[in-house]
């Protein structure tokens, strides 16, 4: 059964009817508060979040802003009820937020539009793609070029990328190969020693193209090396082509 995260300001008639239609389609919703440490103790999977407010946007921007970097790092769509304030779309980007409902709300047509998405876009259509990178701009970007096709989740260190991995199993990791304390090639010998997922394909993703380099990783067997400084499209062609490769 998939998971709906239900954020809430207050447990409220709006969001109980919401758990129920959504229960209704198949569903397991979890309703939380619009509060940091309640967000960050979810263990769910996800497939989507479902976000109520009455106050003011303002009044919830480091919350906003903590919801919105999850989404972008676990890439949760994310639905709004409420108004649709100008404040909540410069903290939440397009390809965050999917659609906003507005008051007064219908809530089997709420709860429809959300089960069209996920069938049409969720998670469990999509590649799931591990990029990891200890440069926020590049992960933005690769983000950007990939999340059309696949699942993209972010992790901006080997360490983060090693405790994603103990618990979920991506389709490709993109590594990096120079990080801070745990660089690529250590995070690709971890990968290949730790049964539960010693077989996660990697292709690493680096500007390091010296030949020592490059020789010390592939006696570990990754499945592409390719360079930052290649053009997005070729980037993305590539990762097509692994994925095509193993579909056959």
């Amino acid at each position: 059964m998939q998971n709906i995260l239900i954020i809430a300001e207050k447990s409220s008639f709006l969001t109980l009817s919401m758990a129920e239609q959504l229960k209704g389609l198949g569903y397991h919703t979890v309703i939380s508060e619009l509060d940091i440490r309640k967000i960050a103790g979810q263990e769910e999977d996800f497939e989507a979040v479902l976000l109520s407010m009455e106050s003011d946007v303002s009044e919830k921007t480091q919350e906003l802003v903590y919801l919105r970097d999850k989404a972008v790092e676990e890439d949760l769509p994310v639905f709004y009820m409420g108004e649709d304030e100008e404040n909540l779309r410069d903290i939440m980007p397009s390809h965050i937020l999917r659609q906003v409902f507005e008051r007064p709300i219908d809530v089997q047509v709420c709860a429809r539009d959300i089960d069209r998405y996920i069938k049409e876009h969720g998670k469990h259509i999509r590649k799931k793609v591990l990029v990891v990178d200890d440069s926020g701009a590049v992960l933005r970007n690769v983000k950007g070029w990939l999340e059309d096709k696949y699942q993209v989740i972010l992790a901006n260190s080997g360490a983060m990328a090693i405790k994603y991995l103990a618990t979920n199993r991506p389709d490709l990791v993109l590594l990096d190969y120079e990080m801070p304390v745990v660089n690529g090639r250590q995070v690709l010998e971890m990968i290949r020693t730790e049964t539960e997922f010693c077989d996660v394909p990697v292709i690493f993703l680096t500007s390091k193209n010296d030949r020592a380099s490059i020789m010390e990783v592939m006696q570990l067997k990754p499945e592409g090396y390719l360079l930052k400084s290649m053009e997005p499209q070729q980037i993305v062609q590539a990762i097509d082509d692994f994925f095509a490769k193993r579909s056959l």
